[in-house]
């Protein structure tokens, strides 16, 4: 069995990762990276580059390459409701935003998808200064506007709305 060094040393940060919010009560900032790579190895996505303009990954689908955003929320029990997703700038060039949900052993919980035309309704619908200038979305406002992409086989027609509603 072959294993990629990059999934290994993320292993190893993700513990570390644990460990500090155990000392420190503060998330370490790597749950973009772990969230990127979650995408990839669930959902067989292509990373790009560091520091590509606007999409982290892409996917060939009917031929056609789609540029995917992708944006990663630890999500740990008991958290307060309204958290945000990273900021997205609606002026790059992306098809879609994957959000992959985390839970505190920064382990994907959930992948959902979200076609940039409702992404770009989504952030500028009027009356929210963080959606309109900062490209920032609820999660819960997120899930309203994506479909769930993974788990889809594991999960019945019921649990799925209710992943997408809030549910665990």
């Amino acid at each position: 069995m072959i294993i990629d060094p990059a999934l290994e040393i993320l292993a190893e940060a993700k513990k570390l990762a644990q460990k500090y919010r155990v000392l420190t009560g503060k998330p370490l900032g790597i749950t973009g990276e772990v969230a990127e790579y979650e995408a990839a190895r669930i959902l067989g996505v292509a990373l790009t580059p560091a520091r590509q303009a606007g999409y982290d990954a892409t996917e060939t689908r009917e031929g056609k390459v789609f540029h995917l955003q992708i944006k990663g929320r630890c999500v740990l029990e008991g958290s307060k409701p309204g958290q945000r997703m990273g900021s997205i700038d609606i002026k790059k060039e992306f098809d879609a935003v994957l959000l992959v949900l985390l839970d505190d052993n920064f382990d994907a919980t959930v992948i959902y998808e979200a076609p940039r035309e409702a992404v770009i309704s989504a952030l500028t619908k009027p009356g929210s200064k963080s959606r309109n200038e900062r490209g920032s979305l609820g999660i819960s406002q997120f899930k309203s506007i994506a479909h769930v992409r993974w788990p889809t086989c594991n999960l019945s027609p019921t649990r799925q709305t209710a992943q997408k509603h809030g549910a665990p």
